[in-house]
């Protein structure tokens, strides 16, 4: 074998690992918020996650990717660990689909496919139409990989004892194809290596099937090394997707003969029968563990057993992790999404701290109620940095909307924790001067008090629920805010003309409801972020 024919079998994979994540990203960028929303839907039954697995993994052209979302997802509480087998499960079948698409024996025509897909790149007259031609380009380099490592392999027809050792012991295959793509973190290339060697008659149909077993075991290395800097649970959730693949190969190898007769009447052609053995190796391992999913996450959990101070702590870990922004920014999208409906959750705590502080007088609470103001402010500081990360990846305008509008929400989070505080320090105020509100006053402000934690309120269960419904009754809230507020302060005002009311504590009285005043306001702002949604979901329906 020539330096030559060694550098045309590297240049080929690397033109197929290339144009699958040239084709992935254009997917990605044509799904824009759809794939954000089926990322969302992660969550559910086993059954449900197998079907969701398998439609993001087609998607992003990467079971990897996928399964290094569940383990993040799992590690901040996201899915349980059975929900998050069943999209690993999933992400399993839906990787195959690749092979399936290399098993077309269309060559000649991936130039044809390469010309229009650039064109449209050059010459689209939007961004989807440039997309749909960088995802043209990035299929017909599956293809022009997979003629670069034909024609370097082909002069090792008739030379069958360099392939001895793997077709006379399949051990060695699954060895072979295990470490192979453990080394490239591509498992659609070792596919498409043994495609190209048994098409040539190197290696013998139950030889290619083993390495296509050992492909398996070998790319949950990635969900292994994502599962390195995080909790127990995520961990659980790489055990899981290791000794799923291990478990199935080892069966499969036990029932290699009969398997490998099943796969030769499936087709004629070697490199389907290959494709085909991938696909359904992947759909009877799913079957035989969808039944027991909760007895083999519980077998899971005795080999990695729960850290219970782990777990009280996952409660409370960011949803940012930074492995989502380059797996799938989509999913770094969603987790903004979610983290500023968590931070929101809090600040709308610290309000309702501000009423006990305030009308309840529970003035104890006052150092606690000061240091979540300083947590959000330190919440919004991350969400805003993970945002630009993010932000710098090829986002569709979908999704940049959707992140843009995000960003803004959680600087009107943070300002409705400037406004808390601002309360707390009133209270602090009163405490010392020794002022108290009269009783009218107190009854004034509960009633303002209501209405801001009811905006307030709704909009974070809008944002978290996307519903429109519900951001409509803050539109319909603030209003009502703005207008109690001018007659209050004007009831105040003649209360304070009229000797009713000493100068001090109306000055606080104002203060305190031009503050819930703005609370309201952004309250109304974070609604807006729900019809920013709604816009881009109807965008998504319009679209032929």
């Amino acid at each position: 074998m020539s330096i030559q024919d060694v550098l045309n079998l590297l240049g080929g994979v690397a033109l197929l690992i290339y144009g699958i994540k040239i084709m992935g990203d254009a997917l990605q960028d044509l799904a824009g918020d759809n794939l954000r929303k089926l990322i969302s839907s992660l969550t559910g039954t086993p059954l449900r996650g197998v079907a969701v697995g398998a439609a993001v993994t087609v998607i992003i052209q990467s079971s990897s990717a996928t399964t290094v979302m569940v383990v993040s997802f799992v590690h901040v509480g996201l899915m349980t660990l059975s929900q998050g087998f069943g999209v690993i499960m999933g992400a399993n079948i839906g990787t195959t689909i690749t092979a399936q698409f290399m098993a077309f024996n269309i060559q000649k025509y991936a130039i044809v496919a390469a010309v229009i897909g650039a064109f449209l790149t050059v010459a689209g007259k939007d961004r989807r139409h440039r997309q749909f031609g960088s995802g043209l380009v990035g299929f017909s380099l599956l293809f022009v990989g997979m003629g670069m490592m034909q024609d370097a392999m082909s002069f090792l027809q008739g030379r069958q004892e360099f392939f001895r050792l793997v077709n006379y012991h399949e051990i060695i295959g699954l060895l072979i194809g295990t470490g192979v793509t453990m080394l490239v973190q591509a498992s659609s290339a070792t596919v498409g290596l043994t495609m190209v060697m048994a098409s040539n008659g190197l290696i013998s149909l139950p030889a290619a099937i083993a390495i296509i077993l050992g492909d398996n075991i070998g790319t949950t290395i990635t969900a292994v090394l994502a599962s390195l800097g995080g909790n127990r649970s995520a961990k659980q959730a790489a055990a899981a997707h290791v000794m799923f693949n291990v478990i199935g190969a080892c069966i499969m190898m036990t029932f290699l003969t009969p398997f490998s007769v099943l796969v030769s009447y499936t087709s004629d052609e070697t490199a389907r029968q290959v494709a085909n053995a991938h696909s359904l190796f992947n759909i009877i391992n799913t079957m035989l563990f969808l039944p027991f999913v909760n007895q083999y996450t519980a077998f899971i959990r005795r080999i990695v057993p729960d850290n219970r101070k782990e777990a009280d702590a996952a409660r409370n870990t960011s949803y940012l992790n930074p492995q989502l922004i380059t797996v799938a920014p989509a999913a770094g999208v969603d987790a903004v999404r979610k983290e500023i409906v968590r931070l929101g959750w809090i600040a709308h705590g610290m309000l309702k701290d501000c009423y006990r502080i305030l009308i309840e007088k529970e003035n104890k609470i006052i150092p606690e109620v000061l240091m979540v103001e300083k947590t959000i402010d330190e919440l919004t500081h991350s969400i805003v940095n993970y945002s630009t990360e993010v932000g710098q990846q090829e986002l569709s305008s979908d999704l940049s909307l959707i992140l843009n509008s995000c960003v803004s929400g959680a600087g009107d989070i943070e300002r409705i924790g400037d406004h808390s505080e601002n309360l707390v320090e009133a209270a602090q105020y009163m405490q010392e001067k020794k002022l108290k509100f009269s009783g009218k006053a107190l009854t004034e402000l509960d009633g303002m008090f209501s209405l801001a934690l009811q905006a307030v309120e709704k909009s974070f269960r809008a944002l978290e629920s996307e519903d429109c419904n519900i951001s409509d009754e803050v539109f319909e809230i603030e209003p009502k805010i703005d207008q109690m507020e001018r007659v209050l302060r004007a009831r105040h005002i003649e209360r304070l003309n009229s000797g009713k009311c000493e100068p001090a504590t109306g000055v606080v009285f104002i203060d305190v409801l031009s503050n819930l005043e703005r609370i309201g306001d952004h309250a109304r702002n974070l609604a807006y972020i729900v019809k920013d949604v709604e816009r881009v979901h109807l965008k998504q329906s319009a679209k032929p």
